[in-house]
């Protein structure tokens, strides 16, 4: 078997996300890949908090359905997940925990722990005992090196005894193959997103905090003093984009990020920012609404407010990113767009990716050149909205000595003064919206996953990314019809070729989104016509799985 499902799960205060850190590190150490989904309560104690962590060999995008073990800190862990654990599996827990299961592994972690000062060293307890339970090599110094990650220092030596101690109470069970993961990076969607802005020469980041996007601003504050950039935690979403505004009118590469309330608030700076041709990048990453609606929770639900936010029309550019890496790259190139066509660029994410970690290949800042202005010689007074053959007008800096900058959230002529004209108007309409055909020549066509000549082609976007990797895997397994999944990453402007292709040549075309309408098969229907065979859709604000998709599929008759 190259892989194995972990769930770690507890109440909120019990020390779930420590112990999960830590088993993330562990594996890789060890050598495999990980992914870990997070599915988190709102709330500071109690409650139901738990993470599946995939790990092994030729690790998926996402999480799984099936579990081999499990990690109950409660009760209520072990009841209700017992149901996903393979018969061979196993439940690690208390002594003190009531279980009938015949799976159940009992040890005493709360006595071992307060054996040792520190009743919360219990779950460096349970972290031995499963590395042990995988046959994953546990010493001192790879705990010791493993707990500085995670704890502060002056935990690390308790909680080292404490995973010995785990690790010599139960026998070894499970194998997982060598893998070759030591030398990967491991990180979450947030803080892919974070280091991407770092490649991409950012250097101001205004936000207030809103789950699930505080990461990007707690990770880019963390490193904020070592890059030298300027991180500010505004007092709201609408101060934060206004801040990232000036920033950029000032001459800085800069970003804001929220989820969709915040969003929301932002939504009259967005227009102000297509009228003044300001160049910025915004994060909404995504929860299910409206109004407060499931604050920890997964959905793709902002799509089409995303694309038609603010009065009026605008050019501006969509990017869903996909996975870990792709936060990372699309990152960059969005910077690079916002400020090659002086738009506003949003980066769409959801909480699944946003909170998931996962092991990738090294990052390699330099796959995305920067953008350069380049440096047009103007004849007499400057015009900061000067009419040219691209559409895209000269760009100077305020403070310049040879040019006045004007920018208007009015409409506008060249030099940024105030006018009502319609012959003015038209023109400056034409100009701006001139931009969407120039963003044709950059855009990304969707990932195609799967069987080049598919019957079924499945169609998603963003986090979709690993479930339909996984799904298309597994239907073509059966080896009856041929699968194929289309993952769109650019979305406004929608590419369309590869979509036309897989149209006209497949039997049946079936959209899957975390939503209840069906956004992107609404969009992919006004913009291509093209009519979705059936559509697989989630909001409970969870994550399909690729199995669930597979199972819904071979449902729908397809």
């Amino acid at each position: 078997m190259g892989m194995y499902n972990l769930l770690v799960g507890g109440a909120a205060g019990q020390g779930v996300e420590s112990l999960v850190s830590a088993l993330e590190y562990f594996f890789k150490q060890d050598g495999s890949e990980v992914f870990t989904m997070r599915d988190l309560m709102s709330r500071i104690r109690g409650g139901h908090n738990f993470s599946r962590i995939r790990f092994g060999a030729g690790v998926p995008k996402a999480h799984s359905e099936r579990l081999d073990g499990i990690i109950a800190l409660n009760e209520e862990t072990a009841a209700f997940h017992r149901e996903a654990l393979s018969p061979k599996g196993f439940i690690l827990m208390d002594s003190a925990i009531k279980s009938d299961d015949p799976r159940a592994v009992r040890i005493d972690m709360a006595k071992i722990a307060k054996s040792l000062g520190n009743a919360k060293a219990a779950g460096s307890v349970a972290v031995g005992a499963a590395l042990k339970l995988f046959r994953v090599a546990l010493d001192e110094a790879s705990a010791a090196e493993v707990f500085g990650r995670v704890l502060r220092p002056e935990h690390v030596d308790m909680n080292v005894k404490a995973a010995l101690k785990g690790y010599e109470s139960v026998p070894e069970r499970y194998k997982i193959p060598a893998g070759n993961a030591r030398d990967m990076m491991m990180l979450s969607g947030n803080r892919a997103i974070a280091l991407g802005a770092l490649a991409a020469g950012v250097q101001f980041y205004a936000a207030y905090p809103m789950s699930p996007s505080t990461s990007i601003l707690e990770s880019l504050a963390q490193w904020a003093e070592e890059a030298g950039i300027v991180v500010e935690q505004a007092e709201d979403e609408i101060a934060a984009i206004n801040m990232a505004l000036g920033a950029s009118y000032a001459g800085t590469r800069a970003m804001t990020g929220t989820s969709g309330g915040g969003f929301s608030l932002m939504v009259e700076a967005l227009g102000f920012a297509g009228m003044a041709e300001i160049p910025v990048v915004v994060v909404d990453a995504q929860r299910p609404g409206p109004a407060t609606g499931l604050p920890t929770r997964t959905e793709q639900s902002d799509l089409k407010f995303i694309i038609s936010a603010a009065q009026g029309e605008f050019p501006r550019m969509v990017i869903a990113v996909r996975h870990h890496a792709d936060a990372f790259y699309q990152t960059i190139r969005a910077v690079n767009l916002a400020e090659k066509y002086q738009i506003p660029v949003v980066l769409l994410t959801d909480q699944y990716l946003a909170d998931a970690t996962a092991t990738i290949p090294m990052l390699d800042p330099a796959a995305y050149p920067r953008h350069e202005q380049a440096q047009v010689p103007e004849e007499g007074e400057y015009a900061r909205y000067r009419f040219t053959e691209s559409g895209i007008s000269p760009r100077r800096l305020p403070g310049d000595k040879d040019a006045l900058v004007n920018v208007d959230s009015d409409e506008h002529d060249e030099r940024g003064h105030i006018i009502e004209d319609s012959e003015t108007r038209v023109r400056m309409m034409e100009k701006r919206m001139g931009k969407l055909k120039l963003l044709e020549k950059d855009l990304q066509e969707p990932d195609w996953l799967g069987d080049e000549q598919a019957h079924i082609t499945l169609v998603g976007w963003g986090s979709m990314y690993g479930p339909l990797q996984e799904a298309v895997d597994l239907l073509n397994q059966e080896g009856n019809k041929r699968y194929g999944a289309l993952v769109f990453g650019d979305i406004w402007p929608l590419p369309k070729e590869r979509l036309k292709q897989a149209a006209a040549k497949g039997e049946a075309i079936i959209n899957v989104e975390q939503n209840y309408t069906g956004q992107l098969a609404g969009l992919i229907r006004e913009e291509t016509g093209i009519e979705m065979s059936t559509s697989i859709l989630r909001y409970d604000g969870r994550q399909m799985t690729g199995e669930e998709i597979a199972r819904r599929v071979k449902k729908e008759g397809f």
